[in-house]
């Protein structure tokens, strides 16, 4: 007979048996998981779900042999027993299985093989049974090109450009030509961030969900949202330190240091993780320095039915504040000056903390129903520095400059949410339904805006350091405030009319207050309380078990808001900004290798927000603002032969202003919208034809020209930036070692990602190489 068998040394039939004593549980783990698990199996599934081992029942022991018997069938007896004892394998830990998942899956990640992660959906549907476009940056993507921040990562996706990052020190990203530096759209595992840089080494992958999410995640731009997915712990103790150095140029250089550690603590399923990393390295520019620290522990409990995840992240930092350089509006050609020649002060920066603490559990009811629950706390402070430019002569090279900068400021967002996801037979229809609701509290803050006058400099022969940071606080301007608070209920139901067509419908209720404004003593600008109905709606028509086809309709909300005074304030008889999207396309998982999207789409952004100065010279708040993007998409990744990894994409973006009362802004192309995106990037893996794993790559990426401003006066040019890479592992004593070899920029081409208007136009970052030395252990 045969029976099941507890792990990690648990009696079997009143017997101990002993693991890790050699490879032989480890293999089998591998054997037997290989056989039961999917090839693509995520690896926090395989570890809340580790796959059962069977063994062989133990054999009673033979009774002893009486002293008549010859020595020969003693001899016999005892070879026998020794075959029994050697069919019967020990049963292989939690810590053997997990590690076998996860060299099961090794393969499937050097293949960049596409694994979402469920927060960003609310289930665990596949891409393929989804009516809208889940686009991943899979985490050997991240390992292999080493993005620096979140823009850098997202170059892989289709359709996304950058926007005003304030310098720097903030993500700013662009999703089918809508998006802001503060739009809520950057999640840590489907819950919203507020702090100003959202990518770091905690980060294992990154998923953009295209098109209005406000269904999913309440208030947004309709763009879509960005979602960072953490690395979790492991049941396998296993752990890495890597040493990097870099240089933009001779007398430019860095260092980095990662510890990344995890393991279980125990044998019932509790596992930790924990990740140091610290960065210290010139600016590429003429002065600035870049220093950050990262500490980021985390726990998990893996049970049969249950799974909890903890998370911790502490980080601190001082970023360069460099609004980059200027264009001529004549010209409309960048200033004539050397691109590594900045325009402030090597006092302009930006300084601060953020900790994010974030807490999950998925219990499993049974195979078709599962409960989630999470709650997430993010909180940043900061200051700055800043010169900003207030007017330039490009002949005389004279610039005016005002010593601004921000003291005191404090974001932070509370949000939970809960659902429960499942399915369920309607007579001969399954449904897959997704209910639960959220609530979150927002809020920003800056407390003290500085704002004071400075003597003007020479771009063409700056003399810096005779000035210093401002201190001249102005009450009118500080303690801006924006607080936002919204809970809500939604529901999604996807009806399966036959096994291959689906119909998706879902709504949400809404109810939301915002409050904003500025000043000491405090005005309030904005006083909103509303609420709101958003309906979802999609078909899915799977041609086979590897292509799919889908339609959907969705819509987005953002309530309309300000912290400046516009003569009125804004109270719920203001219409919020409202988008609808229509959207078709086709998906495709060929072979388990290579998946993708193809999606087009049309998005109207309605209610948008607009001023204008009436005869009396009072400002006036209209909304009859209304913007249009249409589209088409393409983005693939995945694994083309055994030696061949690919990830590219294409994106057309068409998007303007289709209703605005100021005449100048009718018909003009959205700022910092490219009309062509494009990437592909590739990698050969020579597998075992060399002593160690070799592996090549690079690509490039496009960016086509956009708008530098709202009324078109100027463009940012189209450029290419090329990368490289390569890595090989080897090892040293038995040690796992991996050198890796990366060139971003590799023809040092000077571009310019985004602009806020002419005179705060920022540079792309010049060529940097690093040379890395990684450790396993």
């Amino acid at each position: 007979m045969k029976v099941r068998a507890p792990v990690d040394g648990q009696r079997v039939s009143g017997h101990r048996h002993r693991a890790g004593k050699s490879r032989a549980g480890l293999l089998i783990g591998a054997a037997v998981l290989l056989v039961e698990s999917p090839s693509n199996t995520t690896s926090a599934q395989a570890q809340s779900a580790l796959p059962p081992v069977t063994v062989e029942a133990p054999v009673q022991r033979p009774k002893p042999a009486r002293a008549s018997e010859s020595p020969q069938r003693r001899t016999q007896a005892a070879a026998r027993q020794r075959s029994r004892n050697a069919a019967t394998p020990a049963a292989p830990t939690i810590s053997e299985r997990a590690a076998a998942a996860a060299a099961a899956q090794q393969a499937a990640k050097l293949g960049y093989r596409a694994m979402p992660s469920s927060t960003t959906l609310r289930s665990g549907a596949s891409p393929l049974d989804t009516s809208q476009a889940v686009n991943i940056v899979p985490e050997q993507v991240l390992k292999d090109q080493l993005p620096r921040n979140i823009d850098d990562a997202l170059i892989n996706v289709s359709g996304i450009t950058q926007t005003n990052t304030l310098a720097g020190s903030q993500d700013a990203v662009i999703r089918r030509g809508f998006g802001d530096n503060r739009d809520g759209s950057i999640m840590r595992n489907g819950m919203p961030l507020v702090q100003g840089r959202s990518f770091n080494p905690a980060v294992e992958s990154v998923e953009v969900l295209k098109g209005p999410a406000s269904l999913l995640y309440g208030i947004m731009d309709p763009g879509g949202i960005v979602n960072t997915i953490s690395k979790r712990p492991e049941l396998y103790q296993h752990g890495s330190v890597t040493l990097l150095g870099s240089a933009f140029s001779a007398s430019k250089t860095g260092a980095d240091g990662l510890l990344d550690v995890t393991g279980p603590i125990g044998d019932q399923g509790l596992a930790y993780r924990f990740i140091g990393y610290g960065v210290s390295e010139d600016y590429w520019r003429n002065f600035g320095r870049h220093r950050e620290m990262l500490v980021a522990p985390s726990l998990a409990w893996y049970g049969q039915d249950t799974t909890v995840q903890l998370n911790y992240e502490h980080r601190e930092f001082i970023y360069p504040f460099d609004r980059g350089t200027a264009f001529n509006p004549v010209t409309k050609a960048p200033l004539a000056v050397p691109s590594t020649r900045r325009l402030d002060e090597p006092f302009n920066n930006t300084w601060g903390t953020s900790d994010l603490m974030q807490a999950s559990v998925e219990h499993r009811f049974n195979q078709d129903w599962k409960l989630y629950a999470g709650y997430s706390y993010n909180t940043e402070t900061f200051s700055a520095n800043q010169l900003r430019i207030s007017t330039l002569n490009f002949t005389t090279g004279v610039e005016t400059r005002s010593n601004d900068g921000t003291q005191g400021s404090l974001s932070n967002a509370s949000y939970g949410t809960s659902y429960i996801s499942g399915s369920f037979w309607l007579g001969n229809m399954r449904n897959e339904v997704v209910f639960g609701g959220d609530g979150q509290y927002r809020t920003i803050y800056r407390d003290n805006l500085i704002r004071l006058a400075t003597p003007a400099i020479n771009v063409y022969n700056p003399v810096y350091g005779l000035v210093g940071p401002g201190t001249t606080v102005s009450n009118s301007d500080s303690a801006q405030t924006d607080k936002l608070g919204q809970w809500s209920l939604f529901f999604q139901d996807t009806l399966h009319l036959t096994e291959r067509f689906a119909l998706v419908g879902g709504v949400r209720y809404m109810d939301y207050d915002q409050i904003a404004g500025r000043g000491k003593p405090f005005i309030t600008n904005t006083n909103v309380s509303q609420d709101k109905v958003l309906p979802l709606g999609g078909a899915i028509l799977k041609l086979t078990e590897e292509v799919s086809l889908y339609a959907s309709y969705t819509e987005s909300l953002k309530p309309n808001s300000t912290i400046a005074p516009i003569g009125i304030v804004i109270d719920s008889n203001v219409a919020p900004e409202e988008g609808e999207s229509y959207e078709t396309g086709v998906k495709f998982d060929l072979n388990k290798r290579i998946s993708g999207t193809l999606a087009l789409y049309d998005l109207d952004k309605k209610n948008v927000q607009t001023t204008k100065t009436n005869s009396a010279g009072v400002v006036e708040l209209h909304t009859v603002g209304r913007a249009r993007s249409r589209g088409v998409e393409l983005d693939v990744t995945g694994r083309l032969t055994d030696s061949w990894a690919l990830i590219g994409s294409y994106g057309y973006t068409d998007a303007r202003v289709t209703a605005s009362e100021d005449r100048s802004l009718y018909g003009m192309k959205l700022q910092n919208v490219a009309l062509n995106t494009a990437s592909l990037y590739l990698v050969y893996d020579f597998g075992t034809a060399l002593p160690g794993q070799l592996r090549l790559g690079g690509g490039a990426r496009y960016v086509g020209d956009r708008p530098g401003d709202a009324i078109n006066s100027f463009f940012l040019p189209s450029y290419v930036v090329a990368d490289i890479f390569a890595t090989y592992e080897t090892k040293y004593q038995n040690a796992p070692v991996i050198y890796q070899l990366n060139v971003k920029n590799l023809f040092d081409t000077v571009y310019y990602p985004s602009a806020v208007n002419n005179l705060n136009v920022a540079i792309g970052d010049a060529r940097r190489v690093s040379l890395s030395a990684t450790v396993k252990f």
